[in-house]
């Protein structure tokens, strides 16, 4: 399993190929996105950098519906649209603890 290091490394190997490929420079990338050369340097070289930034560059080459692909919508289930009347889920709840009955084992009838 990759860390989020090597991930942010890969995005922004992928996004100077796609620069590159699309002969636009990062200046003219980064004017167009909206920020600095030095910050679109550092995504490109995979450092650290905020969804901000990350969004506004994959907006100039137009592949917002490609991230947004990438996440499955979450629509609601019809099962769970029964059970909940219509509502949709607002809050994540712990499973409960389910009290563990003890379990039968031989010899502990007690009606030798």
């Amino acid at each position: 399993m990759a860390t989020p290091r090597q991930i942010e490394q890969d995005i922004g190997q992928r996004l100077a190929r796609l620069r590159l490929a699309r002969n636009v420079t990062q200046a003219d990338l980064a004017e167009r996105a909206g920020i600095a050369v030095r910050t679109l340097r550092r995504l490109e070289a995979g450092e650290p950098s905020t969804l901000d930034t990350f969004l506004r560059v994959l907006a100039v080459l137009d592949l917002e519906e490609a991230i947004l692909s990438a996440l499955p919508a979450s629509d609601i289930r019809p099962i769970e649209r029964v059970s909940q009347k219509g509502r949709q889920r607002q809050r994540a709840r712990a499973p409960s603890e389910q009290p563990r009955t003890p379990t039968w084992t031989w010899g502990e009838d007690g009606d030798d």
